[in-house]
């Protein structure tokens, strides 16, 4: 009735690991919805200011790219036609066009061309005398231009003369050239029924510079074949960079509309805001982009700060938790180091509580436990010298019980030679303490083969190998037996190392192996029963034992054995035995080795090859067969009658 109360003990405390793993889940799953939720929702509106502000920079781009084209053209076209007015040749035109390049100092050179040119040179011939070739000299100074240099450009391009001629507007980027921010701008002009072809080299530098880099944003001008013209980058010019493979580019020349914002990866991998505009001379346009990694670093800066402040909370509240189940951890301690201690077998352990609640309940019932195994491993230990280990297990727990069942198992008879001369030279005491040095060893090699001693009868030993377990076949078991036998040769020729005398005399034993049927099960009655096998195959293993002597070996099988395993032993057959009961006689055969490695001591390549080195290893003289009458030696020990 006491344990029953103490059994149901209630619990005042919860566990604490229950309220750390719920309190960190919660400010885990807390803080990190609303991270989630305030870098998406500052995303989002960051993306948005930036897209509105790429596009404001781009159509402020796109103006003042549009304004230099169109001026730079109206420009062009208000001095042209003033010097076709008032002639090419003359103090006037001279000028007139040293006022324009005055007035505008980034254009370096005007050049008019007509069908009649074949072969342009900058030195203008008598039937040219309409063709225009302004040069401005301080232009061409500053940026170290030739009218080599000039001449070279323009044989270079032409087909975008041709262009011209044909009223197709171009611009090309002539930083390649000169080595200088500049592009070259065709176009054309008419008078009366000729068209002329005007190529005006214009510096960009005003203009690069006005572009620039706006806070984050970097806008540039492309033609349309998609090369860089004005980049605040002067390589990208100078290199002539093109980007019409670009995402944004293509988007551009496919799509009929004149401006478009998109979000874009181009093809260096790099995810990036972007916005263009298509301009009405020669099919140019302005982009401007802004990587996205620059608009969502404050978003990230952001997220990152959030997490840390959510690890920190995080472990701040470990450490508060932890703190107040430091008791709690300290028990659960102190009850997994006592269950190792019942895992290695010492059973009695003892667990101090200091409080009340589920681990006190389950401290106790771990210390009853405890107290319980050790009582049932002292009864099995006690039971277990007294029987098999098996049939001791399976007694504690009430599975005995009287009957039997046929099984194919092998027995084995082991017998000391000249056992009696040996006793009478020793006291009792002595003998029993010889004999139990002995059987120690000889029963380690029937267990570590997964054999069971049935029985002593006095200095001879009895075992069997298929009950009550089996390895999982006959063969096998009669095998294991061979082997258990084999080990006992190498554990009795160490034994006897130091052994010589009356007091310690060499011993010498013989093996009997039989394999067949029996009947196995508890003999005896409900006071008292033995668990032991019966039948012919026990008889017949004792008797082939007792054939050890006159044969001059030591470990003796039958045929019924031999046919089961003699693809695996190395024998020598001895004379058949008369056996009562029998009309043939038995063969039988001695046991000189296993010749593959099976990590049986003293077997393998190493071990004897031949009956006479058996016989030399283990100083057995070796018989006459010839006057050997086996039938007077082969009865020995009556197990249990025939069957």
């Amino acid at each position: 009735m006491k344990n029953s109360k103490k059994s149901k003990q209630r619990i005042l405390f919860p566990i604490g690991v229950k309220l750390v793993t719920i309190i960190s889940f919660i400010v885990v799953v807390s803080l990190g919805a609303i991270t989630i939720l305030v870098s998406y929702f500052t995303r989002e509106n960051d993306r948005l200011k930036a897209e509105s502000n790429n596009f404001t920079v781009n159509s402020r781009s796109s103006g003042i790219a549009q304004s230099f084209f169109s001026q730079t053209q109206s420009n062009v076209y208000l001095l042209m036609d003033m010097i076709s007015t008032i002639g090419t040749n003359g103090a006037l035109s001279k000028q007139s066009s040293a006022y324009f390049f005055e007035r505008y100092p980034e254009i370096g050179a005007i050049i008019e061309l007509t069908r009649k040119q074949q072969d342009f040179t900058m030195e203008r011939k008598p039937q040219d005398e309409r063709t225009m070739n302004l040069l401005n000299t301080r232009f061409m100074q500053k940026h170290e231009l030739t009218d080599g240099k000039i001449e070279s450009f323009i044989k270079s391009e032409g087909d975008t003369i041709e262009k011209a001629f044909s009223g197709i507007e171009s611009a090309v980027n002539t930083t390649t050239y000169f080595d200088t921010a500049s592009i070259g701008l065709f176009f054309s002009s008419t008078e009366g029924t000729d068209r002329k072809a005007i190529i005006v080299i214009t510096s960009t530098e005003s203009l690069a510079d006005t572009f620039g880099t706006v806070g984050t944003n970097n806008s540039y001008i492309i033609n349309a074949d998609g090369d860089v013209l004005v980049h605040p980058d002067f390589e990208k010019m100078r290199l002539g960079t093109n980007v019409a493979d670009s995402p944004i580019v293509k988007q551009m020349r496919e799509n009929p509309d004149t401006g478009r914002q998109i979000f874009f990866t181009d093809t260096d991998g790099i995810e990036y805001f972007g916005a263009y505009q298509k301009l009405s001379f020669a099919d140019t346009g302005v982009i401007t982009t802004v990587k996205a990694s620059i608009i969502y670093e404050s978003v990230e800066s952001t997220t990152r700060r959030n997490i840390y402040l959510t690890i920190a909370v995080f472990f701040l509240e470990i450490i508060f938790i932890s703190t107040y189940s430091r008791h709690l951890s300290k028990r659960i301690k102190r009850l997994t180091k006592a269950s190792a201690e019942i895992e290695v077998g010492r059973f009695n352990v003892k667990i101090k509580n200091t409080s009340n609640d589920e681990i006190t309940v389950l401290t106790n019932s771990f210390m009853k436990m405890g107290r319980g195994l050790a009582e049932r491993k002292n009864l099995e230990d006690t039971f277990g010298k007294f029987v098999n280990r098996e049939l001791a297990k399976k007694a504690l727990s009430g599975g005995l019980k009287l009957g039997g069942e046929e099984k194919d198992v092998t027995v084995f008879f082991s017998d000391i030679r000249s056992f009696t001369a040996i006793s009478e030279k020793l006291t009792p005491d002595e003998v029993v303490g010889f004999l139990n040095v002995y059987m120690t060893k000889m029963v380690e090699c029937v267990q570590k083969t997964g054999g069971t001693v049935d029985k002593f009868i006095g200095d001879a030993l009895m075992g069997v190998w298929g009950a009550p377990l089996s390895s999982g076949s006959v063969a096998r078991d009669a095998f294991n037996c061979v082997r258990a036998a084999l080990m006992m040769r190498a554990a009795l020729m160490e034994f006897n190392k130091d052994r010589g005398g009356d007091k310690k005399p060499i011993i010498k034993i013989g093996c009997g192996i039989n394999t067949g049927p029996v009947i196995a099960g508890q003999i005896g009655s409900e006071q008292k029963m033995e668990y032991t096998v019966i039948g012919d195959a026990v008889n017949l293993a004792s008797r082939t034992e007792a054939l050890n002597k006159p044969f001059g070996t030591d470990i003796l099988i039958t045929e019924n054995t031999y046919r089961l395993i003699k693809d695996y032993v190395l024998v020598e057959e001895m004379p058949g035995v008369m056996v009562k009961g029998k009309e043939k006689p038995i063969k039988m055969f001695a046991v000189i080795n296993i010749p593959k490695a099976t990590g049986t001591p003293g077997a393998g390549a190493n071990g004897p090859s031949s009956l006479d080195e058996v016989r030399s290893l283990l100083g057995i003289p070796k018989p006459d067969l010839s006057g050997v009458d086996p039938n007077k030696h082969e009865e020995k020990y009556k197990i249990g009658g025939d069957k």
